[in-house]
């Protein structure tokens, strides 16, 4: 008689079916508004944001690490060229698909807690109209990857304390090593929730051989760019030191920065997020959940300490959502409609969150032009400078679309100075900007051209590719007197002079000769980490 074999089938859980297919609903919604946000965008007139040409070139020269980036954006930007050519939505793909992967990790994170569709519905509702979240996932950029990586981290260990498979400490370091090859904020958050645990009784599932596993699994995952730091002489804590010293950030005080998390989220939504921090902290069913709380208290505390910019928090958002659709959900809970398990059992707030919204809308994503933009935000007092991150004054639009404008004018200039000389000098002119932005629209944007090289950032770890001096076109904001210091020859040759681009980008294109010193010996004080 043939050996009896015995298949063992585990149960589906019904209830994470239900809350995937809600989430996946609501991160199909988020992807599509991206798509279509940005064709809109780019038909009325608005272009490439200032550093997406950066991560651009960056994915051409990919390495280990960069003076002010993780390599994730990188691979990110190199994938959408590769797959996208230079097609502004599919650069921009990545970023949007990121976002709708926030909005789905806040559905999981309500299921994870225990929370039913009410509470799921709301939380997604709230992370999906923060006006930051769509802000930054509408360009390419690391930030839009954040809170995968940081909601992955706590996913994990979620299900640890549940009692699920300690092996969970696993997905824990892929989240957390990635994650810090996305950007160095991940350490913080990770020393905050680790204070967060060890201030909890939640403290005991750090003690174990899959905890152990999964924190050398993140270093393993990390050691690239660590080793790449050290072989550059550790330049991204040099790039930050020159930002605190160079005072580029606006600095808020402790009451400035919390209404900037309010702002940033939706001032409406704060009675999402904040009841679930209270949840959080106060609720007997929320007990063995404490340690998320404090991880966000001790974060926060952090960035405000360090006079960081305001949306470094924005990460760590969602858990908060997630807490509070489940504090909405439990506080009215003899509701028919929550007590039916019905998708939208808050009406009123989700639709008042969603009015405000289409209200706030262009404030993250343009959605209109310009001229009609500034009408709109003035009328509404939506707008004025202090809402900027950076002490850089900004004109009629403010930094975030400003950047989107003037690029094409520079290298069409830059192209016409080019073709203005005689082969023998096309042959040795160099291209030299005071930015990476300058040099990476050039880069990105010209066809024939010399590589545009700057001091700026990663720009000077990549050399002055043997460009000496003696035929220069240079795009900086330098009178023609502080030139002449510095070359025998100079000519104001053309102009950036967008009226809609930040005010320091409307600068002179020289064409200079004969440099003093030859830029490769010079090289050193070209250096520009900020």
């Amino acid at each position: 008689m043939p050996n009896a074999t015995t298949t063992v089938v585990r149960p589906v859980d019904q209830t994470l079916a239900a809350a995937l297919r809600l989430a996946t609903l609501f991160a199909a919604i988020k992807l599509v508004l991206h798509i279509v946000a940005t064709a809109w965008e780019q038909h009325i007139g608005y272009s490439y944001f200032r550093d997406e040409f950066y991560y651009l070139i960056c994915g051409r020269h990919f390495a280990w690490g960069y003076v002010d980036q993780g390599p994730i954006v990188a691979i990110q930007a190199r994938l959408g060229e590769l797959i996208f050519g230079k097609s502004l939505v599919g650069i921009r793909m990545f970023s949007a698909m990121a976002g709708a992967a926030r909005v789905l990790l806040t559905g999981l994170l309500v299921w994870a807690l225990g929370g039913r569709r009410p509470a799921q519905t709301l939380a997604m509702i709230g992370v999906l109209v923060a006006p930051q979240y769509l802000g930054i996932d509408s360009y390419l950029s690391m930030n839009s990857f954040e809170s995968i990586f940081w909601m992955g981290c706590l996913f994990s260990l979620i299900q640890v304390v549940r009692g699920r498979s300690e092996r969970w400490w696993l997905l824990f370091g892929v989240a957390g090593g990635i994650g810090l090859l996305n950007k160095p904020s991940m350490t913080f958050f990770l020393v905050a929730l680790l204070a967060g645990l060890l201030l909890t009784r939640q403290r005991r599932v750090l003690f174990s051989r899959w905890a152990a596993a999964g924190v050398a699994f993140l270093i393993l995952i990390a050691l690239p760019n660590l080793l790449w730091q050290i072989h550059y002489h550790w330049p991204t804590l040099e790039f930050l030191h020159n930002g605190q010293i160079e005072n580029k950030n606006i600095k808020l005080a402790p009451l400035p920065f919390l209404w900037k998390q309010i702002l940033n989220m939706q001032p409406v939504a704060v009675l999402i997020w904040g009841a679930g921090l209270v949840w959080l902290f106060r609720n007997p069913a929320a007990k063995g959940w404490r340690w998320l709380a404090w991880t966000y208290l001790l974060f926060l505390a952090a960035m405000m300490a360090l006079h960081a910019k305001d949306y470094y928090v924005s990460p760590i958002y969602p858990i908060l959502y997630a807490a509070g659709g489940i504090a909405w959900e439990m506080r009215f809970a003899q509701r028919a409609a929550v007590r039916q398990d019905r998708a939208f059992a808050f009406p009123v707030m989700e639709t008042v969150l969603l009015v405000v919204a289409v209200v706030v809308l262009p404030m993250s994503i343009p959605t209109m032009p310009p001229a009609q933009w500034i009408a709109y935000a003035k009328a509404m007092h939506l707008y004025n400078a202090s809402d900027n991150t950076e002490n850089e004054a900004s004109g009629a639009l403010p930094q975030f679309y400003a950047d989107r404008f003037g690029w094409r004018e520079e290298v069409d200039e830059v192209t016409r100075i080019y073709h203005s000389l005689s082969p023998e000098d096309q042959k040795k002119v160099g291209i030299l900007c005071s930015n990476y932005g300058e040099a990476s629209a050039i880069n990105f944007l010209g066809h024939g051209l010399p590589f545009a090289i700057s001091g700026h950032n990663n720009y000077w770890l990549w050399g002055p590719h043997g460009y000496t001096g003696e035929v220069m076109i240079v795009v900086n904001g330098a009178s023609p007197e502080e030139m002449r210091k510095y070359y025998d020859s100079v000519t104001v040759a053309g102009r950036m002079d967008s009226p809609l681009s930040m005010p320091y980008e409307r600068r002179n294109i020289y064409l200079v000769r004969g440099r003093h010193k030859n830029i490769v010996d010079d090289w050193d004080d070209f250096k520009h980490y900020i």
